[in-house]
């Protein structure tokens, strides 16, 4: 088991967060593309990139270690379909008008993380932690209360989320292979749909000339490299804070979408966003004082 080295894990945990919370300007760049192929391309690039990456970054005996345990890779496969449900929950969304109900998923998650990392891990809270998620609890509280209700979609998304983070913190198998063998899972569900929906971009050859293909080719390091950073920052943090520092990424599209594309910033939302990044603040410093006292 590899030493826990959490200064390694804040910082990986914040790599991924803050490239999750740029997607946006990403997936702006393919708004012609429907959102069911961008998650195709993605399972597929994935697949493949992630494969290079194998080759270059070397991690020996990996698949030898899966083959002599099976355990191994149906932990994979279990993870690999949750990631998959997150995802097409999230497609599903917003070709159905849900995008609110999704971005609260979102905010509901840490929470979820934090709910797992106790009740599953053993993970205990100090005060200062304590008074950090009491503070995001309120500012979750907001937003359900702005929507009136608490969405099916919101659930499932922070749901498949938190269970697909707390199994790979615990399956002992390196990031990079696990993602591998997640995305390949996928694969045959992703070839699939593009045999089905021969009109789609992707089925055509002239396509793959245009800008929008090579942004769609990006769609594999672009899942990857936050995936790979989530799952080794997993292995360095308790359960509970990695969960609390996914808060920067929905703040991040917030500030995107109000800053850069002129969405409106209601007066409910910014009391929400106050109460959370005041809870950020709160974990933050306690964060501090325990690296520091090590």
């Amino acid at each position: 088991m590899q030493t826990a080295n959490p200064r390694r894990g804040y910082i990986l945990g914040l790599s991924a967060y803050v490239i999750w919370g740029l997607f946006p300007l990403y997936f702006k760049l393919l708004a012609s593309v429907p959102a069911a192929e961008i998650i195709v391309n993605r399972v597929l690039w994935s697949a493949l990139f992630g494969s290079l990456m194998l080759l270059v970054w070397k991690h020996p005996g990996w698949w030898q270690e899966l083959r002599d345990n099976p355990k191994r890779l149906a932990v994979l496969t279990l993870s690999g379909l949750l990631i998959a449900v997150n995802w097409l929950t999230y497609v599903w969304a917003v070709n159905n008008d849900r995008m609110l109900e999704a971005s609260l998923g979102y905010y509901i998650n840490p929470l979820v993380n934090v709910l797992l990392g106790m009740l599953l891990l053993g993970e205990r809270l100090r005060r200062l932690q304590w008074l950090a998620v009491g503070l995001a609890v309120i500012g979750v509280a907001q937003q359900v209360w702005q929507v009136g209700s608490l969405p099916w979609v919101s659930l499932v998304l922070a749901l498949s989320f938190g269970f697909y983070g707390l199994i790979r913190k615990q399956a002992p198998v390196k990031a990079l292979p696990g993602l591998v063998i997640e995305t390949w899972i996928l694969v045959p569900i992703a070839i699939v749909w593009l045999l089905i929906h021969p009109e789609a971009n992707s089925a055509h050859a002239d396509f793959w000339g245009t800008s929008e293909a090579w942004l769609l080719v990006a769609a594999g390091p672009a899942t990857l490299i936050p995936l790979v950073c989530f799952n080794a920052a997993a292995r360095h943090l308790p359960y509970t804070t990695l969960g609390f520092m996914q808060y920067i990424a929905p703040t991040l599209v917030l500030i995107l979408a109000v800053t850069v594309y002129g969405e409106h910033l209601s007066a409910s939302t910014l009391i929400a966003f106050m109460f959370i990044w005041a809870g950020l603040v709160v974990y933050s410093i306690d964060a501090w004082l325990t690296l520091r006292r090590r």
